[in-house]
């Protein structure tokens, strides 16, 4: 069973981050296993002592954890401690970030020189998908054209050339870093560390490069990525594929691909949100005497029944026929809107007959739909 963190280090639950780094250094001090070569208790200790400081040290899985826990960390993510240099722990302390400036991307792993950089990260590419209205709704797989450095496939991107490989940086003697000590007379020395300008903080170098990619690693040329777009995705948006960027420089990690999303306005249809908004033509007289019209929906045609009496601008909504949404469940509505229209351009019969049809109706044929009315009251009065 796994004991409190605050116990683990020895500090009060209200302990600054001063005396929390304070104490976790004098624990690895002691019980680091490089320090304890063949002690298993040490071990332990030491992995327990820095799964403690990771948590407390954070402002944000601090706060999770004082307030509900250990459920509070689940599905965050946790260092592995077990391949922590001794000389290493102690640069996370006094060298750049926290943990950024060591940790690798593959789940925590260290860097096997001391100190050593990691190989450059690839580029970031964005590409532009245009998709249909129907596309965005029920999601689609679509192809798209990447031009950008890849891994070169003669040295599968090392840079060096095949059956060669990278040598110690003979700088740093694979180090990745330099020191130069200088004397303060009898007040001891000033040590200044900074990175190898031969190697550029790697800790090794090419000396036989690929001829193909001159030892790169990497090579410019264009691909096809597959990019899955959920249903639900909206102008505007953009979905992010891990690794599919331009490749890392001598086996460096590769960036990340963007893809934009643009949708194209639909002839008869336009999104709100996740509901999509239909505009329903009829004449008067249809809105009048009612009628049977039919909706284009994207999944089906809807059978749209008007009352005799239909209203301009009266709404008729369809559950769950809109889109899916994009993070959660269901899916919107479809909203029917009934746009009446008016004839223009009357002939003298036809203005004839609206005369006639105008002194055979009263102010009855005109009132309006009490049940509706009383509804709108009812939402100002809520």
């Amino acid at each position: 069973m796994k004991r409190d963190y605050y116990d683990v280090l020895g500090v009060r639950r209200d302990a600054g981050q001063d005396e929390i780094k304070k104490t976790f250094r004098k624990l690895a001090r002691e019980c680091h296993p490089d320090v304890n070569p063949g002690d298993p208790d040490c071990e332990a200790q030491f992995k327990e002592a820095a799964e403690a400081y990771e948590v407390l040290s954070d402002a944000d899985t601090r706060a999770a954890y004082d307030r509900y826990g250990f459920d509070g960390l689940k599905g965050r993510h946790m260092t592995d401690f077990e391949h922590v240099g001794f000389n290493d722990l102690f640069n996370i302390f006094f060298g750049g970030g926290m943990f950024d400036s060591v940790l690798r991307d593959a789940g925590g792993m260290w860097g096997a020189a001391s100190g050593s950089a990691p190989a450059p990260r690839g580029d970031d590419i964005e590409v532009g998908l245009e998709l249909t209205l129907a596309e965005a709704v029920f999601g689609v797989s679509h192809d798209v054209e990447v031009t950008a450095e890849d891994r070169c496939a003669t040295c599968d991107g090392s840079g060096a050339r095949p059956g060669t490989g990278r040598d110690a940086c003979p700088q740093c003697h694979g180090s990745g870093r330099m020191r130069e000590v200088s004397s303060l007379g009898g007040f001891g020395q000033f040590v200044r560390t900074s990175t190898c300008n031969v190697c550029r903080g790697r800790g090794s170098i090419v000396n036989d490069p690929c001829e193909d990619c001159r030892g790169t690693g990497r090579v410019r040329g264009t691909r096809t990525v597959a990019v899955q777009v959920p249903a639900g995705i909206a102008d505007g948006q953009r979905l992010r594929l891990t690794g599919d960027g331009g490749a890392g420089a001598q086996g460096g990690r590769s960036g990340d691909l963007y893809v934009s999303i643009s949708v194209e306005p639909h002839e008869h249809f336009v999104r709100d949100g996740d509901d999509l908004i239909y505009r329903l033509d009829v004449t008067m007289v249809e809105a009048a005497l009612g009628t049977t019209a039919y909706v284009p929906a994207l999944d089906g045609d809807i059978e749209v029944e008007l009352r005799p009496g239909t209203q301009p601008s009266e709404v008729k909504t369809y559950r769950n026929r809109g889109v899916p949404a994009l993070q959660g469940y269901g899916r919107g509505d479809l909203k029917v809107v009934v746009n009446v229209q008016v004839p223009r351009h009357l002939s003298a019969e036809q203005r004839e007959v609206l005369e006639q049809f105008a002194e055979l109706t009263g102010d009855a044929n005109y009132e309006p739909d009490q049940s509706f009315l009383d509804k709108v009251r009812a939402v100002f009065r809520q």
